[in-house]
């Protein structure tokens, strides 16, 4: 699942050229692409986070998965880019069905001090779809059009769904029990609201989000254009990023269950400032820019695993879903505005305009998470108003 839904986003990167191309799409309006996607994203993940604390995560994974892989499919039929942004707005919504309910899932199934490791493994299939999924996906857009990486990824969510269907449990920990209204869901994000960790770590991941958006979205079209790496060249990038993801993120979880989670958060978004500063400066070939692209894939690796996992200690299990939810949707709002002005900064300043934003935006998050976010120890269940 996590190979399917995360290589879904990520080829989006690789293949712009062949999109613009093929919808014949300025530059500067490819990143809206991204933001359709975002924006439902973060809609979606809002409303589904208090279903999934009541009825449970292994429904909204499976509704989840099904909703994904028949969206993909609809990838086959694009052939204007405004029918390319709606079909990328619907995978939104899947997205948003999904994300939050994953590490929620993780959060009911695994003693904190194990969560670390699993998001680690869990987390592995998105490198696994850098290693596989995009050069794969990236070769069928230069050689057959961009709509196929789509359709092969629109397959392995259809396995990914009789996985869940067939072997995923449903984790027996506290359910929200009050009734599910309008009402009742704005009043309990409200409380969710004033618990100061939650604000923090909310904003943490807007800021986190927002330094991807306005960094990678436009990292391939540069890498072509101004660099002069091949496309072939720009897949196996991600290749060689994804190899050493699948390697630091089960490390970096470990750890993380044995140090805590807030050093490697920190160090993690210090080391990925540093590395965007110095891109355009750096990457003159290929050999540096994989270098480079595997440092930054390792810095993304130290921080998601222990982050989400410090995350699922917050707030009580019935809860869970709408904190995830809260985070996710405020990542993909940043994500929406860094991919929405990428676009403009790109082709009037530079590359290396997107660059220093998006090093300001993770080093403030170096420092909100170091002086603000609390680090939960043992396996907890802190009390929470409702």
């Amino acid at each position: 699942m996590m190979f399917s839904a995360s290589a879904q986003v990520i080829i989006m990167a690789p293949i712009l050229p062949e999109i613009g191309e093929a919808l014949n799409t300025p530059e500067s309006l490819l990143g809206w692409l991204a933001t359709s996607y975002t924006v439902l994203l973060a809609v979606m993940a809002i409303v589904v986070g208090p279903v999934s604390d009541k009825f449970g995560r292994r429904r909204i994974l499976m509704a989840g998965c099904a909703t994904m892989a028949f969206v993909l499919y609809l990838h086959a039929f694009v052939n204007s880019f405004t029918s390319m942004l709606v079909v990328r707005a619907l995978a939104g919504v899947a997205g948003g069905m999904l994300s939050g309910a994953a590490v929620s899932f993780v959060g009911d199934y695994f003693p904190y001090t194990r969560r670390g490791w699993a998001n680690g493994w869990i987390m592995s299939g998105m490198a696994v779809g850098q290693i596989l999924g995009i050069p794969i996906g990236k070769i069928l857009a230069s050689s057959f059009g961009f709509r196929w990486p789509f359709l092969m990824f629109a397959i392995t969510m259809t396995v990914a769904t009789l996985l869940v269907w067939f072997f995923v449990p449903q984790p027996e920990v506290e359910r929200d029990e009050s009734r599910l209204t309008v009402r009742s869901v704005l009043r309990n994000y409200l409380e969710l609201g004033r618990i100061r960790s939650v604000g923090i770590v909310s904003m943490a991941y807007f800021l986190m989000f927002l330094s991807i958006g306005v960094y990678v979205f436009y990292l391939p079209l540069w890498l072509e254009n101004v660099v002069g790496i091949s496309k072939t060249q720009t897949a196996s990038l991600f290749f060689v990023g994804g190899m050493a993801n699948v390697i630091a993120g089960p490390l970096a979880g470990r750890v993380s269950d044995v140090i805590g989670r807030k050093p490697l958060i920190v160090s993690s978004c210090i080391g990925m400032g540093v590395v965007m500063i110095l891109t355009t400066y750096v990457i003159t070939n290929v050999w540096y820019a994989y270098a480079l692209f595997a440092l930054a894939m390792i810095m993304v690796a130290l921080r998601m695993s222990p982050l989400q996992s410090l995350m699922t200690a917050l707030v009580r299990d019935s809860r869970r879903g709408m904190l995830m939810s809260l985070a996710i949707a405020t990542g993909q709002l940043g994500m929406s505005l860094g991919t929405g002005v990428a676009g403009s900064l790109y082709t009037k300043m530079g590359y290396v305009s997107n660059t220093t934003v998006g090093a300001v935006a993770i080093f403030a998050m170096a420092v909100l998470v170091s002086r603000y976010l609390p680090e939960p120890s043992g396996d907890v269940q802190p009390a929470v108003a409702g």
